[in-house]
């Protein structure tokens, strides 16, 4: 008897039911039991009800199998002291998803801004819940200075090391070089001499691996020049904000980033993009980064479940996306002339 899987689903804001739209379709066209769950989040959220995170949402989440998350917020609606709503981040926080999983991969189609034929297929493992966005919306702003605190703590540094020394085994069974890299700043910040530490006592239990260090401003130039050198890259929370961005970058946009945002418990799939108001409801939003984002959903249920049909088909998904792109059908900001509806359906007939 097949598992029926409750995904709670965030539409979101702007461009972001438009990118749902199609993955669920996708989803729905598999031959799997989903039981999806709308939830409210975001800009749209707090305006209909005054919270960005209804009680009734973070609580969808919790109790499902996994999230599928779309692009939330909107730079127009504020809270009162200016700064915009993350509901995204305090689902990452209230449910300790500690390791963003950001892939990056080059393939046959994507408008790379690389002048490369080597094989660029990396991850890079973003502590997700700590770092400089501890103090996040509570730091001190007084007239002359301001100040916000860079926390890492033992526990989550461990786990999120450990993970991505999992990950590089799972890779190198793969094929993968099953070599992790610390990128860090350890030369100026004594939190990153205490980071890189425990990513040394972490990388002892993993002989069979490689295991060394970089700093982040060098890692930055590296991404550019060396992108194929690298296998699994781990690192604090806003220099992986940062440097996710560039990842993505290197695939030619945001409208091909998927992500991950896992904890021991639970886990959260979004494309790596914004709501992108100014392009909402013109039917133009790329679809694959949402789709993609599902189909890493897919994997980590079925290894979670021990269901190899889901797992085969996030392999799928994952091909049929990259069949599109060696084709060119594909929307506009890759240079195609699909709609973000006729994106989605490429998908499902190379399905």
């Amino acid at each position: 008897m097949s598992n029926t899987y409750r995904i709670a689903v965030f539409h979101g804001d702007g461009i972001g039911p438009e990118i749902m739209a199609p993955t669920l379709k996708l989803l729905r066209g598999l031959n799997h039991d989903f039981a999806f769950t709308d939830c409210a989040a975001g800009a749209a959220a707090y305006l209909d009800q005054g919270t960005d995170l209804p009680d009734a949402s973070l609580e969808a989440a919790r109790a499902a199998d996994a999230i599928l998350l779309s692009a939330l917020g909107d730079p127009a609606v504020r809270f009162p002291d200016g700064t915009e709503m993350t509901p995204q981040i305090d689902i990452r926080i209230a449910l300790d998803l500690y390791a963003g999983v950001r892939p990056v991969r080059v393939v046959p189609g994507m408008r790379t801004p690389l002048a490369t034929d080597q094989p660029i297929d990396f991850v890079l493992i973003r502590e997700s819940t700590e770092g400089l966005f501890h103090t996040q919306g509570k730091g001190l702003v007084e007239r002359d200075h301001a100040e916000e605190t860079l926390r890492l703590t033992r526990r989550t540094t461990e786990k999120v090391c450990r993970f991505a020394f999992d990950l590089a085994q799972t890779r190198k069974a793969a094929g993968h070089m099953g070599r992790v890299t610390s990128v860090d700043k350890a030369n100026v910040f004594r939190a990153f001499a205490f980071w890189r530490e425990i990513f040394d006592g972490v990388a002892a239990d993993y002989p069979d691996l490689s295991a060394d260090h970089a700093y982040v401003d060098a890692m930055a130039l590296w991404m550019v020049t060396r992108p194929e050198a690298w296998d699994v890259m781990v690192t604090e929370n806003m220099f992986g904000d940062i440097l996710s961005d560039l990842g993505a970058g290197l695939m030619g946009g945001l409208g091909m980033a998927p992500s991950a945002d896992i904890g021991d418990d639970h886990a959260l799939f979004q494309p790596c993009h914004g709501s992108a108001p100014d392009i909402a409801g013109k039917g133009i939003a790329n679809p694959f980064a949402m789709i993609l984002s599902a189909g890493m959903m897919l994997d980590w249920l079925g290894l979670r479940h021990g269901d190899d049909a889901l797992i085969r088909d996030a392999v799928r998904v994952q091909a049929a996306v990259d069949a599109c792109l060696a084709a060119g059908e594909v929307t506009g900001d890759l240079g195609g002339s699909l709609s973000c509806a006729e994106a989605g359906a490429a998908v499902m007939a190379r399905l």
